[in-house]
């Protein structure tokens, strides 16, 4: 019998790598999204698709890549609810559903953690919007009753690759600009603070954690899951060897080839982010995540050190 798997956002960098990994395997990858071989405007496709499947890949959301504005906030909300209740929904009307639904969530969830790593067991939940987001999206994960499906939110830390978001770092630091982004104080807005999009001062010179995965390991992941059913529910997908910000513009300058890079400071962060449509706390909330699950089950990364895991990627 040919192996099925379903992807949702499998047009994106993860999504696309995966489905190309999959299918040269010999796997029958089947795809849902705004195109593909189901949209997510036809539910009876989706369950089409879905019943028999052995696994439900979703990767479907908006880039959180984009300034906050309300439309794009919505958006990001959305996009990851609803494609997730449509999955479920179609599940639960499958004759003969999966037996494991990975989606997708982010390390994001935690807190800003400068004092001790995030696990599973131990980690504590953050707040403002990411943090919202990330909560709605499990929440509607688990909501359902779906007896025969095993299902896993895999908090993905950053994930490095060819074309992820290593490649504007990359970019700084041909242009000399690899330094650490250092954060600092920046004015408040009633709206932005209303709104859960303000990052409060943290880390100094660059000591923001950067909890960070490549690519092939959540490949690896992915089959580790399927071949563990003991593991469900949450599961962090982090490297268990965190770095931080100013370590990982060291080691990216050093792959390069390039001798120093000049640091970036919040002030020109917040104009920079504003003029490429993104968002500061992208590079300056500390995130350190540690994979307790995965280790404890067993599971070895082929990437566990960062410099090495550049190399691989920046000289391939």
């Amino acid at each position: 019998m040919t192996d099925r798997i379903v992807i949702t956002g499998a047009s994106g960098f993860i999504g696309s790598y995966l489905s190309q990994e999959f299918r040269r395997e010999g796997a029958d990858v089947v795809t849902i999204g705004r195109s593909g071989d189901a949209t997510w405007n036809d539910p009876a496709a989706i369950t089409a698709l879905i019943d028999g499947a052995s696994l439900v890949i979703g990767l479907a959301g908006k880039s959180v890549n984009c300034r906050y504005t309300p439309e794009n906030r919505t958006e990001i909300l959305r996009s990851r609810v609803e494609t997730t209740r449509a999955i479920s929904d179609a599940i639960a009307a499958a004759a003969n559903p999966p037996a494991l639904w990975i989606n997708s969530s982010t390390a994001t969830i935690y807190r800003h953690s400068e004092d001790r790593p995030m696990t599973e067991s131990t980690g504590e939940l953050g707040e403002g919007f990411s943090v919202s987001i990330a909560r709605a999206w499990e929440e509607t994960l688990f909501e359902a009753e779906l007896p025969a499906t095993r299902r896993v939110a895999l908090r993905t830390a950053i994930v490095l690759g060819d074309g992820s978001a290593l490649a504007p770092l990359a970019m700084l630091a041909r242009f000399g600009l690899g330094g650490p982004q250092w954060d600092g104080r920046w004015p408040a807005t009633r709206a932005r603070l209303a709104a859960g999009t303000y990052h409060r001062f943290g880390a100094r010179w660059g000591r923001q954690k950067f909890s960070w995965i490549h690519l092939e390991d959540v490949l690896r992941i992915i089959r580790f899951l399927r071949e563990h059913p003991e593991l469900e529910g949450v599961v962090n997908a982090s490297s268990p060897n965190p770095s931080d910000n100013a370590t990982v513009m060291r080691s990216i300058r050093r792959v390069l080839g390039i001798p120093f890079g000049i640091p970036l400071p919040r002030f020109a962060l917040e104009i920079g982010s504003a003029a490429i449509r993104t968002e500061t706390e992208l590079v300056l909330k500390s995130r350190w995540v540690i994979p307790e699950r995965l280790t404890a089950a067993g599971f070895v990364f082929t990437h566990p050190e960062l410099e090495p895991a550049l190399r691989d990627i920046l000289r391939s």
